[in-house]
């Protein structure tokens, strides 16, 4: 979030959405510790989710998910032994890797980090180019903000103009309400519900439409634990996207889950509905060709070889080492989980007022 995000169900009894799998045999019960990147939110929810749904416990494990505190400190985090688990995003697993610290992926759930320009509804600026000469305000330790560059560069944009105003995460949005600056970097997933929630109508240009894309959320842990105890590491994964699919198909239902297991979220002035925003956005990033067309979980190798491309380019330190796509993650665990192509349909119309908020 550093590559972060940022900010802050009643189970209706009925039987799981998804169709129980094989579960992989575990022996025992285990024990183990899952770090989000960062609070709990929507947009990670999947991870409650799988607890309350029971998809933890039919396959033997005993989860206890923690917040995390920015997805590099989560990456660091489950690398040194801290926690057995993490959802970490793309950028900060390659990152980490390229470190030389420990970190191995084993599914993606998101597809898009959501990284890009927020703007004021009423903003002059229309386009990407229009950010020269302007204020742009910044958390320097966010997750975009190192691949600003990439952005301005691929987009046709002079930096010498543009004045960058250093920002605390906590009133980063608020600046750019109050006119403080013209423009924001931001992870959309985290922005767009803080200014809908203080009711500043907003638009969002994404990097993506430059091409400068990551992953969002990863399935990682460390290749020790991998090695050791594969079928645990399996069926972690499998509960995670069983989850993840509930939320795709009954969103609703999936908020009411996600606030049971976290119940200040309910009686949070704004926060069931910063869940749902929350929640939709990083959906919306679901449906891309590698979860349509192969299942939950899947990672396009190609696009990994890319993002690790602009990771060694514009993030990583100077004696960094590129990590090879391979030995960083692997689709043994995806595609288990599937939907239908009528199913994905329902699911594009539901969610298409989210994917208008990022632009």
């Amino acid at each position: 979030m550093p590559f972060m995000t940022r900010r802050a169900a009643l189970a209706l009894g009925a039987a799981p959405l998804v169709a129980p799998l094989a579960m992989p045999a575990v022996a025992q019960t285990a024990n183990i510790k899952l770090t989000l990147p960062w609070l709990a939110q929507g947009s990670t929810a999947y991870a409650y989710i799988a607890k309350e749904m029971g998809a933890f416990t039919r396959r033997g494990l005993n989860v206890e998910v923690s917040r995390g505190f920015g997805s590099v400190a989560a990456a660091q985090a489950v690398a040194q032994g801290q926690f057995d688990y993490a959802i970490v995003g793309a950028g900060p697993v390659i990152l980490a890797a390229a470190r030389g610290l420990p970190i191995v992926g084993t599914a993606t759930v998101n597809y898009d980090m959501t990284m890009g320009i927020a703007l004021r509804e009423d903003s002059p600026i229309r386009t990407a180019k229009d950010l020269e000469g302007k204020k742009l305000g910044a958390v320097p330790t966010s997750a975009e903000f190192p691949f600003w560059p990439a952005f301005a560069q691929r987009a046709g944009i002079n930096m010498a103009g543009i004045t960058v105003v250093q920002m605390d995460n906590r009133v980063l949005e608020r600046g750019l309400i109050d006119r403080q600056v013209d423009a924001i970097t931001a992870i959309g997933s985290s922005s767009i519900p803080v200014m809908q929630a203080q009711r500043a109508a907003h638009r969002f240009i994404p990097y993506s439409s430059a091409g400068v894309n990551f992953y969002a959320n990863v399935i990682c842990t460390r290749p020790e634990v991998l090695a050791a105890r594969k079928s645990q590491a399996e069926a972690v994964t499998e509960a995670l996207l069983e989850a993840a699919a509930l939320q795709l198909k009954e969103p609703e239902r999936a908020i009411d889950m996600f606030i049971k297991q976290v119940p200040e979220i309910g009686i949070t002035q704004g926060g069931r509905e910063n869940a749902r925003l929350s929640q939709g956005l990083m959906q919306w990033t679901m449906l891309a060709p590698e979860a349509m067309d192969h299942g939950l979980g899947y990672t396009d190798m190609a696009k990994w070889n890319a993002m690790t491309d602009l990771v060694m380019q514009y993030g990583a330190p100077n004696d960094a080492r590129r990590p090879a796509p391979e030995s960083l993650i692997s689709n043994d665990f995806a595609g288990k989980i599937k939907l239908n192509a009528s199913e994905w349909g329902t699911i594009r119309t539901n969610l298409a007022p989210f994917g208008a908020m990022l632009g």
